[in-house]
Formats: structure tokens, sequence, C-alpha cells
């Protein structure tokens, strides 16, 4: 894994955010974390994280608007995002979705997958 990337997590479950830390601080991850939007958007803005992981669910009303908002926190370059949810966005690209019920090794996978192509893209 590329040294120093971040990642953010915003979702409501304690334990979803745990779990996740856990698995990507192991990885060498520098890992940001909010239970709610607004405060997840405010540590995006303050760490401009490379990935951000956004429960759907913890989403206001106009969460596409949202979604675009924290992609735009990126600095140099949009952040990636990893959305989660029930419904698909249908300008999300592909690989970027996830599906719940969702296990949490495939999303750690698609997480370390995404931070390598972003890294690769900028070298």
């Amino acid at each position: 894994m590329i040294p120093r990337s971040s990642v953010l997590i915003v979702d409501q479950s304690a334990e979803t955010r745990q779990v996740l830390r856990t698995a990507l601080e192991r990885r060498g991850l520098r890992i940001f974390e909010a239970s709610r939007a607004d405060v997840g958007l405010e540590l995006a803005r303050q760490h401009h994280p490379d990935l951000i992981v956004l429960d759907m669910e913890v989403q206001p009303a106009d969460s596409e608007a949202s979604a675009d908002a924290f992609a735009a926190t990126g600095e140099g370059q949009a952040a990636t995002i990893v959305m989660l949810g029930t419904l698909r966005r249908n300008d999300q690209p592909a690989g970027q979705f996830v599906s719940k019920p969702y296990h949490f090794k495939p999303l750690v996978s698609k997480i370390e997958q995404l931070l390598a192509a972003r890294h690769g893209a900028a070298a």
C-alpha cells in the first residue's frame, strides 16, 4: 500500500467504523472518521483524504449533491469516493459503489485497489 495514504470513513455505525479503521490501519493507512455527514465534510476539508468511504444513510435528502461536495474536498484532484448503500447513482463510476449488505474483506480490497490506482495515476 502507498505510505501516508488517508481514508475518511463516514458511517453512522460505530461498529462499521471500528472494523474498517482496524483493517485499514493494519495496512498503514491514516484514518479519519465521522458518524455524521456534516462532521465528515469538515474533516474532509481539513485533511484532504485520498479516499472517502461514505455510507449513503448518513446523507441528507440531497445525497448526490452531498457526495459531490465530499469529492470536491480533495487537494489537487477530487477525492475518490466509495459509496455504501442500497441504491446506486446512475452516474457513479463502476467499482466505486458497494451494495448493502457487504462483506468487509472485499470492501477493504476495493479500497486498496482504488488507492493504488489513484497513486499510480498521480505518479
